[in-house]
């Protein structure tokens, strides 16, 4: 039977003896959704023939059609122009097909030395450090809000919880400066993990390199790659820097769904320490009292999501053996949904934080009741020379009195306190205020309004650093 060319892939048809099945062509296509790496598969094939040119490999007079040619191809796809093709597979050879019909034959020549393989590898190491950098902004743009409604809720007194219960005072921009501090691990996670994203493989060709005299470090240079990869057949089958991404996304996820949680928490009426913005809620059908925390609770839904995609790409590369494989087309859909749920989750934190409406005085009042200055009691009791397991069992009969007789500690008698302990003196209402309690916490690290504008500030001073030096 005589071969028709014309009904097999012009990339790899030329050993097959029939068409591709219609149904296996749809199967295995991956343009649907790899077509948004256009822009990153052009840049790198503008390089690749700009080193391609420097080694003598292509003429300058080539080169230019070709730049030309991939220009105008992006211009086409920005302007909504182009026709995406599932019949050629994937972004690469929709992009290299549509080159050749503009220029002709000199398109068939970009794909010397290189293979899709790591053509791929390269594409998404590009495109993904773009992402890396607006996210990165992104979780700046929060800590800003963050830092800003620290300082501005600096007094304000909230009870501190474990196990959910209350604990002990503390401000409330002590507390979402807390928040802070985990989005501040996540950034510098986010950093680390884009110096391994750097890398580029481009070069390693199928899995073994090339026989042409390629200069990797020429065309890393021109893509702002940090260096090379240093082995083929790594370079081609590595998704490790996919995964790692998703981790730092994941821990993210959950940071923000703790935060989540307690805005939610916070909005009901049985806390209301907080009002969201209406723009932030929705109603219900049916009754028309409720404001529904849609956004928080969105924030901390998608959490599993994106906790899915790491375990997806953790299974899909764990039985893999080198080099490439086609399991690694899975790899784009996991990444590119991780990177579209981070991004809008971000969005909508960094818009609403700075918009919270706090109601202190529901705070102050809900701090009062718990004996949350049970702690504060004890510690005075230890500085008038009671150690502190007797201070303990001290102050824990004090609070039994105080159950019994529904009274906080504060507002109990001086003949009341003493009957526990004659330690007790007149000046023991110092620490028992709420405020007193807050503010005897000066030191780094403390509840202390002091301390809290203090850290609010240093926040504030790292986040002007990082934008007037353009860190990442």
């Amino acid at each position: 039977m005589s071969k028709d060319t014309n009904s097999t892939n012009q990339s790899w048809g030329g050993r097959f003896s029939e068409p591709t099945d219609e149904f296996v062509a749809q199967f295995t296509a991956s343009v649907n959704f790899d077509q948004r790496l256009y822009y990153h598969d052009i840049a790198g094939s503008i390089a690749h023939a700009t080193m391609l040119a420097k080694v003598g490999v292509l003429t300058d007079e080539e080169k230019q059609q070709i730049v030309q040619g991939l220009n105008e191809v992006r211009e086409e796809i920005e302007a909504g122009e182009f026709q995406w093709s599932v019949a050629l597979e994937d972004v690469h050879m929709n992009i290299e097909a549509r080159l050749t019909q503009k220029i002709g034959l000199t398109g068939k020549k970009l794909h010397t030395g290189r293979s899709r393989n790591d053509q791929v590898a390269t594409d998404i190491r590009l495109y993904l450090r773009d992402e890396i950098d607006f996210i990165a902004d992104e979780i700046t743009r929060l800590q800003h809000g963050i830092a800003e409604l620290a300082q501005r809720e600096a007094d304000t007194i909230m009870p501190g919880f474990t196990h959910l219960q209350t604990a002990q005072p503390v401000t409330f921009g002590h507390h979402i400066l807390a928040w802070n501090e985990m989005l501040q691990r996540d950034y510098e996670r986010l950093l680390d993990c884009r110096d391994r994203v750097n890398v580029m493989p481009l070069g390693a060709a199928a899995l073994a390199g090339t026989t042409y005299p390629i200069d990797r470090d020429y065309t890393a240079m021109l893509l702002g790659f940090d260096r090379p990869s240093y082995n083929s057949l790594d370079s081609v089958s590595d998704r490790d820097f996919a995964i790692e991404f998703c981790a730092f996304a994941s821990l993210l996820m959950m940071h923000l769904s703790r935060a989540s949680e307690e805005l939610i928490l916070w909005a009901s009426a049985q806390f209301d320490f907080i009002d969201l913005p209406d723009r932030f809620c929705t109603g219900s059908s049916i009754m028309p009292q409720k404001k529904n925390p849609d956004v928080p609770e969105l924030v901390r839904g998608k959490t599993g999501r994106v906790t899915g995609h790491l375990l997806s790409l953790l299974t899909l590369m764990k039985s893999q053996p080198l080099a490439y494989n086609k399991d690694n087309q899975e790899d784009k859909e996991p990444l590119f949904d991780v990177l579209d749920t981070v991004k809008d989750c971000l969005r909508a934190y960094g818009d609403m934080v700075p918009a919270l409406q706090v109601k202190a005085e529901n705070m102050r009042e809900a701090a009062r009741k718990g004996f949350s200055t049970a702690t504060d009691l004890a510690d005075y009791l230890v500085v008038n020379g009671v150690p502190f397991r007797d201070a303990h069992e001290i102050v824990g009969k004090a609070v039994a009195f105080g159950i019994e007789h529904n009274k906080d500690l504060s507002d109990m008698s001086l003949e009341e306190l003493q009957q526990f302990s004659h330690n007790i003196n007149k000046d023991v209402f110092d620490v028992l205020t709420l405020e007193g309690s807050v503010s005897a916490r000066n030191h780094l690290g403390g509840t202390a309004p002091t301390q809290v504008r203090e850290a609010a500030k240093r926040v504030l001073e790292e986040i002007n650093f990082r934008t007037s030096s353009n860190v990442h």
